[in-house]
């Protein structure tokens, strides 16, 4: 038995990186999946489920317009008859201006889609499941939501966000059945890390990507899927409430010189 056969899944940012390795392996473990993103190639994403004998369908969207997010829930309702995991993973990671030089339409644009977005999700998502009993919202928040140096002061400020918003909605939801849980990715090589990659094959310098982690890499975007199909099974029933690290290792320790 497939793990989420005959079940209805949301995706968002599912367009490439995490998302759409999400949306795959949802699919492959018997899921109906909803693709949502602002970008075309959410398309593409749920072509790719359909040839591998999956089913998906993809919708444009903004997942911080709210019109938008219930959009994609009642399509997941209309489509596939109910909403069994949301996976809010939708971000946007804005660029490194100078701490002092921020506007607060900086953090405006950021919050917008990274933090008052996944509330939107974790919103209407229980709409639907709460009804049930059951239900998984997964949502992506970050290394940078615990810890400074891996993002700028917006984007962690949000990821932060996200984490505080796992726990206290879990809360919020209790009794009904719902369970809200985050992944922390660490340094994952997706459409928002790229040019990360780009400037280090540039310099010949890729091996040391991810050196700062106890296994000295960096991670793949199934590597954070695989952990979103965790959450979004009944292998996780009793887990709630949680942000969970998928780092390498990354944030198990302070910094530091060396050994010894």
């Amino acid at each position: 038995m497939k793990r989420l056969e005959g079940r209805a899944a949301l995706v968002t940012g599912a367009a490439s990186g995490i998302g759409r390795a999400s949306a795959k392996i949802f699919a492959e473990e018997g899921a109906w999946v909803v693709c949502v993103d602002r970008a075309k190639e959410v398309e593409e994403t749920a072509a790719i489920i359909t040839k591998a004998g999956g089913q998906a369908i993809a919708m444009i969207g903004d997942a911080g317009s709210e019109d938008d997010v219930k959009r994609a829930v009642d399509l997941a309702v209309s489509e596939f008859g109910g909403l069994d995991a949301c996976y809010a993973n939708a971000g946007i990671s804005g660029d490194w201006t100078p701490f002092l030089e921020l506007t607060a339409d900086h953090w405006l644009k950021i919050l917008q889609v990274n933090l008052i977005g996944v509330f939107l999700a974790i919103k209407h998502s229980a709409r639907v499941m709460t009804p049930k009993g059951k239900g998984s919202i997964i949502c992506t928040a970050s290394v940078a939501g615990l810890r400074s140096g891996a993002g700028p002061a917006p984007y962690s400020a949000s990821k932060a966000g996200v984490i505080n918003l796992v726990t206290t909605s879990a809360n919020f939801l209790m009794g009904t059945g719902v369970r809200v849980n985050a992944i922390c990715p660490g340094l994952i090589e997706t459409g928002m890390t790229k040019p990360i990659f780009e400037r280090a094959r540039e310099r010949g310098s890729e091996g040391k990507i991810g050196q700062l982690n106890p296994l000295k890499r960096y991670g793949e975007p199934e590597e954070i899927a695989r952990t979103a199909l965790f959450l979004a099974s009944d292998d996780s029933s009793y887990v709630n409430g949680q942000a969970i690290p998928v780092d390498g290792g990354l944030s198990s320790s302070l910094p530091v010189t060396g050994r010894g």
